[in-house]
């Protein structure tokens, strides 16, 4: 996992420690902790679900884990920090995007929809996706054999790790809230992260050094490059 604290990422069993709460007609419920080992701060999570199978359960037991998650809720840090957005990426592209990192601790829900729906405007944007469903367009844009093949993996994942099979309307209706999977709403801020740096932050670069280039060989009398 990420640490929201510091954004160092970090094996979230390592540090792993939980309390049990108790049992109503919603599941059981346990507090869980992690101590990022680079900030050294805690992050704590509330689980309900189903504890492992013929593991007892009791008020203040510790060390507990669910085998069945319904529901998991950072309670602590109440917001996740994020890296700044490079300034080059288009306002609409960002308004999306930081509504969906700040509302990622409250509901990670209602951030992957706003993520999903920042994830298709920018293929269709910058990676010349045809309008339609987001799963056919993450493999348009997979197609186009542009992207590197780290982030071209991360962006397939997508649609395996929020379950778009079980639910479709994830590809049919991106901004519609709906269940997520355990940790598909980080995920999809972590692949916009990268496609930013992809699509806007690196060829922005590579134009600033080119200008810079032919201001010297004009300077020199010599022809710009092509």
């Amino acid at each position: 996992m990420k640490c929201p604290h510091c954004l160092v990422e970090f094996h979230e069993d390592q540090t792993f420690w939980s309390v049990s709460l108790a049992t109503d007609s919603e599941g059981s419920w346990i507090l869980t902790r992690r101590t990022c080992p680079a900030c050294k701060r805690f992050v704590f999570f509330l689980e309900n679900g189903k504890p492992q199978p013929g593991q007892p359960f009791a008020q203040g037991q510790q060390g507990l884990k669910m085998s069945v998650l319904a529901k998991e809720m950072m309670v602590w840090p109440k917001s996740v920090s994020r890296a700044p957005v490079p300034v080059e990426v288009p306002p609409e592209i960002v308004e999306d995007y930081k509504e969906a990192c700040l509302v990622l601790g409250d509901s990670p829900k209602a951030s992957a929809a706003l993520s999903r729906r920042c994830l298709q405007n920018l293929l269709r944007g910058a990676g010349g996706a045809k309008p339609g469903e987001l799963s056919v367009e993450i493999q348009q844009v997979l197609d186009s054999g542009k992207l590197p093949t780290q982030i071209a993996d991360n962006i397939d994942a997508i649609r395996h790790i929020g379950n778009f099979a079980a639910h479709p309307n994830k590809s049919r209706s991106t901004g519609e809230v709906l269940p997520v999977e355990l940790g598909e709403a980080e995920w999809n801020l972590d692949v916009l992260e990268s496609l930013f740096d992809f699509y806007f932050v690196q060829p922005a670069r590579a134009k600033a050094k080119r200008d810079a280039l032919n201001k010297k060989l004009a300077d020199a009398g010599k022809p710009p490059l092509k």
